[in-house]
């Protein structure tokens, strides 16, 4: 009888592992979503192909949210859409909008560049609350004053300031906490669950690069050109941090010629664990949410 429960107990295990192995994804890249800012779409890739795409002009920022709809910024404004194309959220705004966000409660955080306004939106399109951030006298900060933005679970705000070269915290009334400089341009942000920082730079020092910051605001850890053969980043964008410390980011190659990968997977000692493209039905990618991941590391996630 031990013998015979002990054969049951092994031929288990093994099972269990095999049907792990099955279930679980061969590449990341295997499906996602992402951002194409120069065709002016988002796309939903499925084994390396195009299975579903919706006209987002502009369009910085990416979801898939719980009940399989996407939820994605139009370049002025944010749309929620399902898979059928029905459009079940909308807000259209007078400023650029390169940041969204869907909160626990329901509502929808929207970052305003122009107006440096940071909004909690109800489903009905009611402005619950409003912060604004612009600096004291102006009215219109420009297209560069916000990238992408988070609401964060104490309900602070994470700020890439793209043309002020900084990344800032902001509290629930609009108030400074925390702030890094970013040479390069801040484009995306991810507040990590340990308190550290993730910031995606952009070329504005030709130093592409991703940061890590320390709760003081110390720079940790980098991943640049020097780390990867062929120099191959242009202008980094979304990026999504895994429990494994590895980090999927996007590539924007829209300020020069689109010949390097759109999408990256690197792991936190800085080995290439795999990329996706060039691809046909691509030109630039701005944002890229990987999906079937459960194993994410940062507040960024669904």
């Amino acid at each position: 009888m031990k013998k015979h429960g002990l054969f049951q107990g092994l031929c288990l295990c093994l099972c269990f592992l095999s049907v792990s192995a099955f279930c679980a994804p061969k590449h990341v890249f295997d499906h996602f979503i992402c951002t194409d800012y120069s065709q002016g779409k988002v796309l939903l890739f499925e084994d390396g192909q195009v299975v579903w795409e919706h006209e987002a002009p502009m369009s910085n920022d990416v979801w898939l949210l719980p009940n399989g709809n996407m939820l994605f910024t139009t370049g002025h404004g944010v749309l929620e859409v399902t898979r059928a194309q029905d459009t079940v959220f909308c807000y259209r705004s007078d400023s650029h909008v390169f940041a969204c966000q869907r909160l626990r409660n329901g509502n929808t955080f929207v970052g305003e560049c122009n107006a440096g306004r940071l909004l909690e939106i109800a489903p009905d399109g009611r402005i619950v609350h409003e912060v604004c951030i612009l600096p004291e006298g102006v009215t219109d900060a420009g297209m560069g004053f916000i990238r992408n933005a988070r609401r964060l679970r104490n309900g602070h705000f994470l700020v890439a300031h793209y043309a002020g070269k900084k990344v800032v915290e902001y509290d629930a009334d609009g108030r400074i906490v925390w702030e890094a400089p970013v040479s390069g341009g801040a484009h995306s942000v991810m507040r990590l669950r340990n308190g550290d920082t993730m910031v995606s730079a952009a070329d504005a020092d030709r130093n592409p690069r991703l940061l890590r910051y320390d709760r003081k605001g110390r720079l940790i850890w980098e991943l640049s050109n020097k780390d990867l053969p062929g120099e191959p980043f242009k202008f980094l964008g979304g990026m999504y941090a895994l429990r494994d410390g590895s980090v999927v980011f996007a590539n924007w190659q829209g300020h020069g010629t689109a010949d390097q990968p759109h999408i990256f997977h690197v792991s936190r000692d800085k080995q290439l664990i795999e990329s996706f493209g060039p691809h046909d039905a691509i030109k630039t990618v701005s944002s890229v949410v990987v999906i079937g991941r459960r194993n994410r590391l940062s507040d960024y996630g669904h």
